[in-house]
């Protein structure tokens, strides 16, 4: 069975906040601190070792370390001229963690970087050549999929999509491509997108998924997941925070349980149809495994779309 005829789509958990618990040291970072990226290079035992838990909870899909791995955000560390190298290591090391285990994919994570089109930071021609040399690393490099995520701003997100299937089509590397939108607690995107206006202007492009990830838990999310269940016809994926985050003590704390996440997760699934699920900020192995555990044998929920 390929990646594209996975009835349901397991995705990792936090990349970020599960390196944060681990023992990184300076030697690791290599005058990088903070690039989690350069990982892949300077101390791939991390990356290994953050695949490798997630693989054994359950995912089915892990996502390669490259949410920051393009040269507009590679260049505040001086390393924009390793855009193909960390990018090519990042997807061997998840290759490396899966082995010979079957049915385990390797997704290549696009995030949007730090400067937004809408708001001036970068023009769209800068943002457009950015993405198309990271995803001719990622698909050189063997991914099952790309995942444009975390898109906060929907010039940028055109953009990069535009930008992947000029790649697409010239590499002749055909995968499928996952788009996945964060919106914030008052509704929209950061620039102010809602849900249906990200469906309307997303809907002309031949995405494999549409979905949302980041910024909130999974209960903030029903009213934009059950949008999508009744207005877009292709998958839909939700990979949410383990909660909305709080401040305790000075620090972000997220508050759900694996347990509590499971269930809501598990609501999506057979309530909308959802087909692809996994975690954003917060979410740890556990969360993972009482997810893989709750939604085993199950089937997504039929859905009847409107135009």
């Amino acid at each position: 069975m390929t990646f594209s005829e996975e009835p349901l789509l397991i995705f990792d958990g936090a990349c970020g906040t599960s390196l944060q618990l681990m023992d990184i040291t300076e030697t690791d970072w290599s005058g990088c601190e903070g690039c989690n990226e350069i990982l892949n290079l300077s101390a791939p035992r991390h990356i290994l070792q953050f695949h490798a838990d997630m693989l054994d909870a359950g995912a089915m899909v892990v996502e390669t370390d490259t949410f920051g791995a393009s040269s507009v955000v590679l260049a505040e560390y001086g390393l924009q001229g390793k855009v193909k190298e960390i990018n090519t290591r990042a997807v061997e090391n998840a290759r490396l963690a899966i082995g010979d285990k079957k049915n385990k994919y390797v997704a290549g994570s696009v995030g949007p970087g730090t400067k937004l089109p809408s708001l001036g930071h970068i023009s769209v021609s800068e943002l457009a050549k950015a993405t198309s040399e990271q995803v001719e690393a990622l698909l050189e490099a063997g991914v099952d999929c790309l995942i444009i995520e975390t898109c906060q701003d929907l010039l940028q997100t055109k953009t990069a999509l535009v930008a992947a299937f000029e790649v697409i089509e010239s590499s002749g590397i055909d995968v499928p491509v996952m788009a996945s939108v964060t919106i914030e607690a008052q509704g929209s995107m950061l620039v102010g997108s809602d849900i249906a206006t990200v469906a309307a202007t997303l809907e002309p492009y031949p995405l494999f998924s549409l979905g949302l990830n980041c910024a909130t838990g999974p209960l903030d999310m029903m009213s934009h997941v059950k949008y999508l269940s009744q207005h877009w016809p292709a998958r839909i994926s939700v990979i949410p925070n383990q909660g909305l985050p709080e401040v305790v003590d000075g620090a972000t704390h997220y508050p759900l349980s694996p347990a509590d996440y499971a269930e809501q997760m598990y609501g999506f699934i057979v309530n909308q149809g959802v087909s692809i699920v996994g975690g954003c900020c917060g979410t740890s192995p556990a969360h993972i495994a009482a997810l893989a555990k709750r939604v085993t044998g199950v089937t997504p929920g039929k859905r009847e779309v409107s135009a």
